[in-house]
């Protein structure tokens, strides 16, 4: 999610009140692992190429047992952020998706399929080892290893531009997430999805939701719905 500016005058919000936020354990911060699932051309003349991380499967309201589909974190974190932080400039261009390339062109048409069928195998090869953390270790901010290092170290960053990063923030929803509680949780945040056309949330696609998926949807906060009852 992009904050768009730390000045509330100008519609945005001040650093320290996310940062608050992000610490105060309002915002649940799972274990992200993640698996790509697409290259991709974007609209653009000439397109950017995009690494997909979507959701492959549909959500399973139901079954509290059925497995989750892979990137469900990037999606849960997105909208726990958007329900949280209103502020006017807050805005979030294309969801789950990772420039890799602007303005690119192919020699030929030729070329083109080539290159998209290589990354198509590459995405097969990853796909059989299956989902990996953001990092490849436990990273702080500012480059250095934690000074207090757990089990679960890929959380969420807070960027001022591309080049800086000024806050790490670590899990605090850990694994594992088959317990009803948690699935419950976690189902409550899954069952939207923001539309970026209508700015507005939507139902995500599924046939059925529990009864008491939907009753959280109702309150202000599904997860002190969740957690009372």
């Amino acid at each position: 999610m992009r904050i768009g500016t730390y000045n509330p005058s100008w519609g945005g919000i001040e650093e320290k009140e996310i940062v608050d936020v992000m610490r105060s354990g309002k915002i649940l911060i799972p274990q992200i692992e993640v698996l790509p699932t697409a290259v991709v051309a974007n609209p653009d003349k000439p397109p950017e190429l995009e690494i997909r991380f979507d959701m492959p499967t549909a959500v399973d309201f139901t079954d509290m047992k059925a497995p989750l589909p892979h990137n469900w974190q990037l999606r849960f974190i997105h909208n726990q952020l958007f329900k949280h932080f209103q502020n006017p400039s807050r805005f979030c261009p294309g969801a789950f998706h990772s420039t890799i390339v602007r303005k690119a062109e192919f020699r030929s048409e030729k070329h083109r399929e080539a290159y998209f069928a290589k990354c198509a195998a590459v995405l097969q090869r990853w796909a059989i080892d299956g989902p990996k953390a953001l990092n490849n270790g436990p990273w702080d901010a500012d480059g250095e290893p934690l000074k207090n290092p757990t089990e679960h170290n890929s959380g969420i960053y807070l960027f001022t531009d591309r080049t800086k990063v000024t806050h790490f923030f670590a899990p605090n929803f850990l694994p594992p997430y088959d317990t009803e509680d948690k699935r419950q949780i976690i189902l409550s945040f899954l069952a939207e999805e923001w539309d970026e056309k209508t700015l507005s949330w939507k139902k995500a696609p599924e046939k059925s939701f529990s009864t008491k998926i939907m009753e959280a949807l109702d309150c202000g906060n599904p997860i002190e719905k969740l957690m009372a009852s």
